[in-house]
């Protein structure tokens, strides 16, 4: 049961990775007029967001496993 609960946090941050990617990859190529500054924003921004998406992914994954995904339903 609990890998169904993993499919869609994963497909889901695999997408946003490979935009982030995409983007960085239309930055690096069409980018030759762009000053240097904003070359390196252009890529570290969506290189440090596909970084957290993999860390949230990281502790979904860590909170599927044991078993606290639902604390409100507790109370």
């Amino acid at each position: 049961m609990k890998k169904k609960k993993l499919i869609a946090p994963i497909i889901i941050t695999f997408i946003i990775v490979m935009y982030f990617i995409f983007y960085i990859y239309l930055i690096t190529t069409s980018a030759e007029g762009l000053p240097l500054l904003i070359k390196i924003v252009g890529i570290a921004v969506p290189a440090g967001l596909a970084g957290v998406c993999i860390y949230v992914l990281i502790e979904r994954i860590k909170e599927i496993r044991s078993d606290e995904e639902d604390d409100l339903s507790k109370y």
